[in-house]
């Protein structure tokens, strides 16, 4: 539940993803019907923009305030090269709001590596944190999950690992109001001798720290809902995301095709309709869009490129918890507290 959002600010990245306009804007519109004290920048091409606008309810367009931006991060661009050259970027000009003080967080759902150099470059990271991590929530058989990195970080340290395993608790306790999030370290196997040496270390970081450490979890273990938090590196971690996306496709696509074999099993489909339908609304991936770049002295959302105006409407949600919790602080202050009470082990 969304409550204190009083004279609260979210700079939207209009131009951002594969849709761009006709996704950010309308989701916009919708979010502000529910919310009549937040306030959306809605940054890129004014006038595109404002064509979209024409039709909008006047008591919504009071909420809305539109911020030029002369260039767009393509999708496939180089983060390098549009951390360099694209300075007036819908990207860089939102993120910029946030750093200014003129927006709370920052929503797009543009080029990921973009996003995440521009809002490290432009923002820095908090206090006691190495680098970033994308965090999103994961539907698991007792709810859902928070799960990071999916796909920052590659090559990590256990000190990183430890650092995402800080912001990942913070997080999911302020979203989900749950005071000690139980965490799990992702890995080939529930057994304390199995695993890297970065994974076996960062074991030892975490155990010693004032978290609530589960321990070692394996892959199926993550839509079991053992846990509320799963830590990996931004390599495990993406490519356990995109395997599970790819198996619910495949469940979903032998569901249809099964269904319209013949008359009777389509008849079988039109009786199991409401099973079906709820099945599908709780493996919806739209319900859990907008993944937060944590680590950051700034709120940044990302929303999956290809979205549509409910999913994207998600993500602008999420970046209201960010906001509402004040997870930035919260992180930094759960950060020193932990380091100070984390005598660090000997890993030797």
């Amino acid at each position: 539940m969304i409550n204190d959002l009083h004279n609260s600010t979210l700079a939207i990245d209009a131009m951002g993803g594969d849709i761009g306009l006709d996704v950010t804007v309308p989701a916009a519109v919708d979010t502000l019907k529910d919310y009549a004290h937040l306030k959306i920048i809605l940054v890129g091409d004014q006038s595109a923009i404002e064509q979209r606008l024409e039709n909008c309810p006047a008591s919504i367009r009071q909420q809305i305030v539109i911020q030029h931006a002369s260039q767009v991060v393509g999708m496939d661009e180089k983060p390098a090269s549009a951390l360099r050259g694209k300075k007036d970027s819908s990207m860089r000009v939102a993120i910029n709001l946030v750093k200014s003080g003129a927006a709370d967080a920052c929503v797009s759902a543009g080029n990921t590596g973009a996003l995440m150099a521009t809002g490290r470059f432009v923002l820095k990271t908090l206090p006691g944190i190495d680098r970033p991590a994308i965090c999103s929530a994961i539907p698991t058989q007792t709810g859902h999950t928070h799960m990071l990195d999916l796909g920052a970080n590659i090559d990590l340290s256990a000190q990183h690992l430890f650092e995402f395993a800080v912001m990942g608790s913070v997080l999911t306790s302020a979203i989900d109001s749950i005071e000690k999030p139980t965490i799990g370290l992702l890995n080939i196997g529930e057994e304390e001798m199995k695993g890297n040496e970065q994974v076996q270390q960062a074991a030892q970081l975490i155990a010693n720290s004032n978290l609530n450490y589960h321990g070692f979890i394996e892959g199926d273990d993550i839509y079991k809902g053992v846990v509320d938090v799963v830590v990996a590196d931004g390599f495990v971690g993406n490519i356990s995301l995109k395997t599970s996306e790819g198996v619910a496709k495949m469940i979903i696509f032998y569901i249809k095709r099964e269904f319209n074999r013949n008359w009777l099993t389509k008849l079988a489909g039109l009786v199991a309709m409401p099973v079906l339908n709820a099945f599908k609304s709780k493996i919806d991936p739209r319900k859990y869009n907008g993944a937060s770049l944590v680590g950051l002295k700034g709120i940044v959302v990302k929303s999956h490129g290809g979205a549509d105006v409910f999913s994207f409407s998600n993500a602008i949600k999420v970046a209201m918890l960010e906001v509402e919790n004040k997870v930035p602080q919260k992180i930094s202050k759960v950060l020193e507290e932990t380091l100070v009470d984390n005598n660090e082990p000997d890993l030797n």
